[in-house]
């Protein structure tokens, strides 16, 4: 009721003092009154100016009236009334507003009898429960049931009929509570949230049949609204799960143009970001019908290379760009259909199985309500003769026009005329068919959930209610604010199925997985294949029947939608820049990294001592590369011990010829060390052959360096020697008794004991070690063995080098100096070859790779000590072995004969 204060401080014109629409639960609140007059003026102007309506004229008596008529389509008396909101039509044709006259009523047009099914269904159910003894028994309820026509406008005129009440109403009711106690509907989200909105302010609780948009569980928005169908947020998960079961990761997306289809594509964006699913296109079919925009849609579909579209929208809304879809002959497109949908029989003709055959979505469950077929066949046109419903019903199921009272035009003059006596088959299963039950099976619930909440507000017992002062609500006069306290709380059982809301006022999420398939007429059948229940485990949601299922061109297979195809074991993604990243390039790993999965973002590194297979699929211990006893390495080996065995050899022709001049004159003891040296020196280069170890890692360098350093330090001693030998001729030069044999060999072994220390402390601070080398080459490990101190090692060469320098200066001294044999330039070449040997191994040894730097340390160590011994025992052999005759002192001291 409204208070004295709303009135006087608003001053609505034209609407009598005290006169209410509906009570208020908070009278004498000033914020109340304020949201009252303004939904009072509000209304005036809508009616007047859209639909005919209109407040009341000012009478002495107070009493409201209609200035226009909306009547409900069906209706009956009760003690409690509730109101259902139903699309019997799915558009509305709207008169033309020049705002100078009063615009015809807006028009219904394109009957639903799947709509008139569920209409029906909520009459069977209040008959049901007013025959009841247990629930509700000595009350009754009303109904009044009115056509939304599947629009925002056609929703809003509904509810504000529901809510105006009869045509002549008396004060005494104008003075009550509020003859409307709950609505059921409407069908769509976008019908519900502009109905919700209009209830809100009288606190009209409505319980929705078919309205599954997640925004409409805002409490904070939608106080007074319920509903028996699950929130969209589940069945995006769904559809979500579903297209990861079959690959699809490359889709479009189709939406009507309202919240139901916004927010859900706000619900499957979300979901895609965190399961790798990418959209390749999103258009919105246009509210008011477009041939151009649904073209532009159409083109986009089919230049896109997404195979997969989902599409949320309702049947009225769809069926016109369907119609456009199937004149373009588009096949091979998997649709993936909402709730809203998914069991149209609009669409179960057999002009729509080519081109939407395969179809799969998740439907709402369904269940069984028994005797509802025996009740849909008592509506019919002789039952109802004024309602123009029926008769479009009759027309809709026979293909005939109804003859109309005098005075009213036909439905379609166009049909043949039937009489309303012609019996109602089974043949008609848009409106018959009760074994599939799912919306009708919704509007079922709905209005058990308010005759149980009614039931259990009439059994409140005094001081142990819900309200106020532990309360109970008056029987006599009941709010819809009380309704909706008890509804909240309701928990019952139909059909054997629990129905309960929960703080938001959504119920149980369950859904049915249908596929579109073909029937033995050629119509669409919708076949159960899965289902999804929201109330298991995640993860465990989701159960599909594969084998079952026909997809798309009536193929057995599941059909490719992806952008890329996936990248396999062994390479990774590349995403393409601009581009969702379901799009990429597969770029294969590089080498030493590896990838084991499909569609791997990233190679991963294999360890230090392992190396990618050349699949790149995993990792592989590195081969270990070093000298080993393979053909290089026995080649050199045989070179080595071949030139060992040739320095015996020429050892033992010294040794035989011991006593010979040649022999004799050059030295014969440094001539020994000198061999002995050099098969050592062949013999050390054996030690670099095979795998490193520290022991030979120690041995190879030291043994090396001490075997060289001792021949060319008898070398420098037979140097000094011949030097010595060929200026002590001269008068007062006594030098040769400064290189007697004892001097020589103090020479030796002072100059030999420097690299003793030298290699004594390298051993002592930093000695060679085996050493895996991962750096020069990334698919080997090149085991050698590191020098240690790099210092000593370039030491010992260098005192190596200063040795033969010093030999190589003062050979090139004597090298003219008389004789026929003349050992200083044989001493000459030699260093001459040792040097050149050895400064070309050092940029050769910088720069080999692996096991070719000790190659090419052991050849320079071969090479040297074959020049050595080839320059400085080659000629002395080929003398004793060949020209004994040259081997005579007077030949060697005084040039022989002429």
């Amino acid at each position: 009721m409204i208070p004295e204060g709303c009135v006087s401080r608003y001053k609505v014109e034209r609407v009598v003092d005290k006169r209410a629409l509906l009570a208020l639960p908070t009278p004498n609140v000033t914020p109340a009154c304020q949201k009252m007059a303004s939904l009072l003026m509000w209304s005036l102007f809508y009616h007047v100016s859209v639909f005919g309506f209109a407040s009341t004229t000012q009478t002495t008596a107070y009493s409201c009236s209609l200035l226009g008529h909306f009547d409900p389509t069906f209706q009956a008396d009760g003690k409690f009334t509730i109101a259902g909101l139903f699309p019997l039509h799915y558009w509305v044709e709207m008169s033309y507003w020049n705002y100078t006259h009063k615009p015809a009523d807006a028009q219904c047009l394109g009957f639903d009898p799947r709509a008139f099914r569920w209409a029906q269904t909520m009459r069977f159910a209040v008959e049901e429960i007013n025959r009841s003894e247990n629930l509700l028994p000595h009350h009754t309820l009303g109904y009044r049931i009115f056509d939304s026509c599947a629009t925002h406008v056609g929703g809003q005129r509904a509810a504000l009929g529901a809510l105006n009440g009869p045509e002549l109403v008396q004060s005494p009711l104008c003075s009550s509570a509020a003859p409307l106690l709950a609505v059921i509907g409407d069908s769509g989200s976008s019908q519900s949230i502009v109905v919700s909105d209009t209830l809100q302010p009288f606190r009209i609780p409505m319980i929705s049949y078919f309205s599954s948009c997640s925004c409409l569980s805002n409490r904070d928005k939608y106080p007074t609204f319920f509903r028996v169908i699950p929130n969209d947020d589940y069945q995006v998960k769904a559809i979500v799960q579903l297209l990861q079961r079959f690959g699809w990761t490359w889709v479009g997306i189709i939406t009507e143009d309202d919240d139901y289809g916004r927010y859900a594509v706000q619900g499957l964006l979300k979901e895609f970001k965190s399961t790798g699913i990418c959209l390749a296109y999103y258009e919105m079919i246009p509210k008011v019908y477009d041939k151009r925009k649904i073209h532009d849609i159409l083109k986009v579909m089919k230049r896109s290379t997404a195979k997969v579209l989902i599409c949320f929208s309702g049947e009225g809304e769809l069926f016109p760009f369907l119609k456009e879809y199937i004149e373009q002959k588009i096949t091979g497109i998997q649709w993936i259909a909402s709730e809203a949908w998914v069991t149209a029989s609009l669409f179960a003709g057999s002009e729509f199985y080519p081109h939407l055959g395969g179809t799969i979505g998740f439907a709402i469950r369904q269940g069984h309500i028994p005797g509802l077929g025996d009740y849909l066949l008592t509506v019919n046109p002789l039952r109802y003769p004024n309602n123009s419903v029926v008769q479009e019903l009759w027309a809709a199921l026979h293909g005939c026009s109804m003859q109309p009272p005098a005075g009213r035009s036909p439905v379609s003059p166009e049909l043949p005329s039937c009489t309303g006596s012609e019996p109602l088959l089974e043949q008609y299963p848009v409106y018959l068919n009760t074994s599939n039950l799912r919306i009708s099976y919704n509007v079922y619930k709905a209005v058990y959930a308010i005759a149980h909440s009614l039931h259990n507000l009439l059994s409140c017992e005094p001081g142990k209610g819900p309200f106020q002062n532990s309360s109970c609500a008056k029987t006599t006069s009941i709010y819809p604010w009380q309704v909706q306290h008890y509804i909240q709380e309701v928990s019952f059982t139909v059909s054997g199925e629990e129905v309960n809301f929960d703080e938001k006022g959504d119920s149980i999420p369950s859904y049915d997985l249908i596929n579109w398939q073909r029937d033995t007429s050629g119509n669409i059948k919708f076949v159960n294949v899965g289902l999804f229940d929201g109330a298991k485990d995640a993860g465990k949601e989701l159960f599909i029947e594969e084998k079952a299922i026909i997809w798309t061109d009536n193929k057995p297979e599941v059909l490719v939608s992806v952008c890329s195809d996936s990248c396999a074991p062994g390479s990774r993604k590349a995403f393409r820049r601009g581009e969702p990243l379901c799009c990429f390039d597969c770029v294969p790993c590089d080498d030493g990294a590896i990838s084991n999965q499909t569609d791997s973002i990233d190679c991963t590194p294999c360890p230090e001592d392992y190396w990618s297979n050349a699949a790149r699929t995993e990792c592989i211990l590195k081969a270990v590369e070093f000298l080993s006893h393979d053909a290089m390495g026995l080649a050199l080996t045989v070179i080595s011990i071949v030139g060992s065995c040739l320095t015996a050899a020429v050892l033992s022709v010294f040794t035989h010829h011991r006593n010979t001049p040649i022999v004799r004159v050059n030295n014969s003891e440094l001539s020994y060390f000198i061999l002995l040296s050099l098969v050592l020196c062949f013999l050390c280069a054996l030690l670099f052959i095979g795998e490193p170890t520290p022991w030979s890692c120690m041995l190879r360098h030291t043994a090396f360096s001490i075997t060289f350093s001792l021949c060319i330090s008898c070398i420098l001693g037979k140097t000094l020697v011949v030097l010595a030998a060929f200026t002590a001729t001269r008068p007062g030069n006594n030098i040769m008794k400064w290189l007697g044999p004892k001097q020589q060999r103090v020479i030796i072994f002072s100059c030999t004991l420097v690299q003793v220390v030298i290699c004594a402390v390298w051993l002592a601070a930093a000695p060679p070690f085996p050493f895996k080398n991962t750096q020069y080459s990334r698919s080997k490990i090149i085991l050698e063995c590191s020098v240690g101190s790099s210092l000593a090692f370039w030491c010992v060469l260098g005192y190596i080098g200063l040795l033969a320098c010093l030999c190589f200066v003062l050979a090139f001294l004597a090298r003219k100096l008389p004789g026929n044999f003349n050992e200083a330039k044989y001493i000459t070449f030699s260093m001459l070859i040792f040097c050149a040997v050895w400064l070309a191994f050092i940029p050769a040894y910088i720069s080999s790779p692996g096991k070719f730097t000790v190659a090419v340390e052991i050849f320079a160590i071969l090479a040297s000590s074959f020049g050595l011994l080839f320059c400085l025992f080659a000629p002395k052999c080929y003398i004793i072995l060949l020209k004994p005759e040259r081997n005579a002192k007077q030949h060697l001291m005084g040039k022989g004969k002429s």
